[in-house]
């Protein structure tokens, strides 16, 4: 009894061992990949590379001096090789393409020469990174997704300035036929006011990506301004980090601007001015036509910047004429009411005709 106890004490501490001293390879779906694996060399050598899953399945095998591709499970078919001229010395690293989520799990590489044998335990982890937050409004429910993600992301909502409001918020997860998975994120407001932040943050164990958004309005006054500046951001950023694309009510593009390299459209030539350091816009000529939502979006490797700006144009150069003509002929008037109210009193009190005070105050 004594001695089945020690075995198996024995067994479990030598798989522990195993799985303890297993090497830790990180790859990216539908990239390549090497899983690495060595042995003293040797002539003739055997080489033979197994996933272990629920079942063990044949990843490669190679003796005889060449790939022996009959026992390959279909699920690794045209999709793994060794490095041939480096066999002889030592090197029998698995090079995986086109790396699926099934690939995830335990691999064992096990080489065998005349002068012994040995083994090797890989653990393969797949990793679909965030690579783009999608973050847009309607009305007052601010929408984020991403797709293609694993493993299964968090996604998070903050605001700037910080809020103590409690978010009223719909998540859906799923998860598609690569088994990756799709994440989309509800906020309804229930005063949506201006100048707010709403940040959404979707993050894996290998990266996370921030989308912010913000809405404002501004008032431009055409005749008396032909100039007007749109802001993308309030912080002081540099381009050379970032991505920008301005947009004409969501859809039509103002202008791209990557890497200092800068296109206009056609159509907004002649009213772009320029674009400052930290993105914004500066427009000239603007009309009525030239009204509606501005939307600038700046995107780096971490995060995503979206600034909704509500344009309206004022006829304030018209309005400001019309009001100094008005007011002159106003003045006009009561003068010529208070001349008229002298002459009648100073008529009563000397009995005189009216119409000599009045030739003279229109002499005058």
């Amino acid at each position: 009894m004594i001695g089945v106890s020690c075995s198996l004490v024995v067994s479990v501490l030598w798989a522990w061992t195993l799985v303890r001293g297993d090497t830790d390879v990180s790859c990216v779906f539908m990239e390549s990949c090497m899983l690495p694996c060595s042995f003293q060399g040797g002539a003739d050598p055997v080489i033979h590379w197994f996933q272990l899953t629920t079942r063990i399945l044949h990843v490669q095998s190679y003796y005889h001096n060449q790939d022996q591709l009959s026992l390959q499970d279909q699920h690794f078919k045209s999709r793994t090789s060794l490095f041939k001229d480096q066999i002889s010395r030592g090197n029998v690293s698995l090079q995986l393409t086109g790396v699926k989520i099934q690939d995830q799990g335990r691999y064992r590489c096990f080489t065998s020469t005349v002068t012994g044998d040995k083994e090797s335990f890989i653990n393969l982890q797949v990793n679909a990174p965030v690579n783009k937050v999608d973050i847009h409004q309607v009305e007052n429910n601010i929408t984020c997704s991403s797709e293609g993600i694993f493993p299964e992301p968090e996604l998070t909502w903050s605001t700037n300035p910080p809020s103590n409001m409690t978010f009223n918020t719909t998540t859906r997860v799923q998860q598609t036929e690569q088994q990756l998975y799709n994440i989309s994120s509800s906020l309804i407001l229930s005063d949506p006011g201006s100048d707010v932040v709403y940040s959404c943050t979707i993050s894996t164990r290998r990266n996370k990506r921030r989308a912010a958004l913000k809405n404002s309005e501004l008032f431009s006054v055409s005749g008396s301004s032909r100039e007007t500046s749109v802001l993308c951001t309030s912080s002081n950023i540099s381009l050379t980090d970032f991505s920008l694309v301005w947009r004409f009510n969501h859809h039509q593009i103002i202008l791209n601007q990557t890497n200092g390299n800068q296109t206009v459209s056609e159509e907004w030539r002649q009213h772009v001015k320029s674009v400052s350091e930290s993105g914004s816009l500066m427009l000239q000529d603007v009309t009525k036509k030239q009204e509606g939502t501005y939307t600038c979006e700046l995107s780096s490797a971490e995060e995503t910047y979206i600034s909704n700006t509500s344009l309206k144009i004022l006829k304030g150069g018209q309005t400001n004429v019309s009001v100094i003509i008005i007011s002159v002929v106003v003045a006009v008037l009561l003068a010529a009411g208070s001349a008229a109210l002298l002459v009648y009193y100073k008529y009563k009190k000397t009995g005189q005709e009216p119409a000599v005070e009045l030739s003279s105050i229109q002499n005058q």
